[in-house]
C-alpha cells in the first residue's frame, strides 16, 4: 500500500527501533537512505558510539543536521522498516557530510 509521507534520502529521522526480541523499542536516529514510496523505507543506523569500521561516516555538520550529539552514519547496518516507526523528522545531511556518505555507498554497492 502506498505511502502519503515520503522521506528524500538524506532526511535524517527519528524511528522507533525494535529490539531483537520484537517486543520494546527505542527512538533512535537514522539516515533515510531509499522511500520507493510504498509503505516501508530503508534506513541506515546512526550513533554516537566511535566509528569501528570503514563504513561508518563521522558526520561533521551534525548539529547543522537536527542532532543532539556527534555521530556516526553506519552504513553496512541498513534495515528496512515500516513508515509508521517513523516518529519525526530531525533534520537533513549537509552537502560536506552527504558526499562522505555517497563515497561510502559507493565503496559498499558500486561493485555490485
Amino acid at each position: 500500500m502506498p505511502s502519503t509521507i515520503d522521506y528524500p534520502a538524506g532526511e535524517l529521522l527519528l524511528v522507533n527501533f525494535p529490539f531483537t526480541s520484537g517486543t520494546q523499542f527505542k527512538a533512535r536516529p537514522a539516515l533515510a537512505l531509499l522511500d520507493t514510496g510504498d509503505a516501508d523505507i530503508v534506513l541506515a543506523r546512526i550513533t554516537s558510539q566511535a566509528v569501528t569500521t570503514r563504513y561508518d561516516v563521522s558526520l561533521t555538520n551534525w548539529q547543522q543536521a537536527g542532532l543532539l550529539t556527534p555521530c556516526s552514519v553506519r552504513l553496512h547496518k541498513v534495515v528496512t522498516s515500516a513508515k509508521f516507526r517513523v516518529i519525526r523528522v530531525l533534520g537533513r545531511l549537509e552537502p560536506g557530510d552527504r558526499q562522505k556518505v555517497s563515497a561510502v555507498l559507493q565503496q559498499l554497492f558500486g561493485a555490485w
